[in-house]
């Protein structure tokens, strides 16, 4: 436990913080999801590990969901259990998130975007973590079935009961940004971020142009899956690891996802991570932070010597014209 007492200028002096939209509140330009390895079939110790590491390194903001296991709620109860443990005296330098929006028990009122659902469900989530208020709640996806203007209220009501200090929306597209972000600014809910997947091997939200207008429009973004679930790295670039996401998931990254097509991008792409000095797990988390319109990448880890690695990308997060180009034709 000695880490955990490093004095305050030293940890943050280790990270960079980016103001989120137009809102007065900084995120970690790395923050530590919470998805895989901190559910019922992980280590207690290594989940403890992970988060007094990222948190020892300026990592401040820890990503949630009510689903989040397995078995779902486990990752809210491990982080609880973490948080009585150890970091909870730190709760307010801490940025807790969780979101609501897949489903989550049975019958009718445990999925989507309901009232009922947003509000049972972050009550729930507050008890698993044993928490008066998370920092940040997210609509986890856009519910077809309910009308948008009653996800939005929910979330302007939880705000206003003291349960969330802000709300995000997740996996929301760029005409759905547009269309609830209206709703948020009639109510004057503190909307201030959207969570979207993004990496060099996915440009969706550069395709469908939500990247752009959150800039301008001082909408904060932070992104999931930076490493395209482990094939941004060089994990793969000798056959699939026994001990891989593929063999011992397989939910997330199929095996067909490696092929020699894929390979042959990593392999170029490390040659560029070689020459600035970086791994290319570096490179491909400062890469979506290269023009300043991303606010956090969202790290997943199953050890600490990962979030290490993953922190080191801020000693060199510039790129050049030439590096720019010379990646951009890799990835066509």
């Amino acid at each position: 436990m000695s880490k955990m007492y490093l004095a305050k200028e030293t940890r943050y002096d280790k990270m960079q913080y980016n103001r989120c939209g137009a809102s007065g509140l900084k995120l970690p330009a790395v923050s530590l999801g919470l998805w895989h390895n901190f559910g019922s079939n992980g280590n207690f110790d290594t989940m403890t590990d992970m988060c007094e590491t990222a948190f020892d390194n300026g990592i401040t903001h820890f990503d949630l969901a009510n689903n989040y296991g397995p078995v779902p709620g486990a990752a809210e109860e491990n982080f609880g259990r973490i948080l009585k443990k150890s970091l909870g005296v730190y709760r307010d330098e801490l940025l807790i998130s969780t979101k609501a929006g897949y489903d989550m028990w049975p019958g009718p009122y445990g999925d989507w975007g309901s009232r009922k659902y947003l509000v049972a469900s972050l009550d729930q989530s507050l008890r698993r973590m044993g928490l008066e208020y998370v920092d940040i709640y997210y609509h986890h996806r856009p519910d077809p079935g309910t009308p948008l203007e009653e996800t939005a209220r929910a979330l302007d009501d939880i705000v206003r009961s003291g349960k969330a200090l802000y709300v995000g929306i997740s996996n929301y597209n760029k005409e759905q940004t547009i269309a609830i972000a209206a709703l948020f600014r009639k109510m004057g809910t503190p909307f201030i971020i959207n969570q979207r997947r993004y990496s060099m091997f996915d440009r969706g939200m550069e395709a469908d142009g939500l990247k752009d207008y959150a800039a301008k429009n001082g909408i904060g973004i932070i992104t999931f899956c930076p490493l395209a679930q482990g094939l941004l790295t060089d994990r793969y670039l000798n056959g699939i690891p026994a001990d891989s996401r593929i063999r011992t998931d397989g939910r997330f990254l199929k095996e067909n996802a490696v092929s020699e097509e894929t390979l042959k991008k990593v392999r170029a792409l490390g040659e560029i991570a070689r020459e600035r000095g970086q791994s290319l797990a570096q490179m491909a988390l400062a890469w979506i932070l290269r023009d300043g319109d991303i606010t956090s990448v969202l790290i997943g880890a199953s050890r600490s010597s990962q979030i290490l690695d993953n922190v080191g990308m801020l000693s060199n997060m510039e790129f050049s014209k030439e590096e720019r180009e010379r990646i951009d034709r890799i990835l066509v």
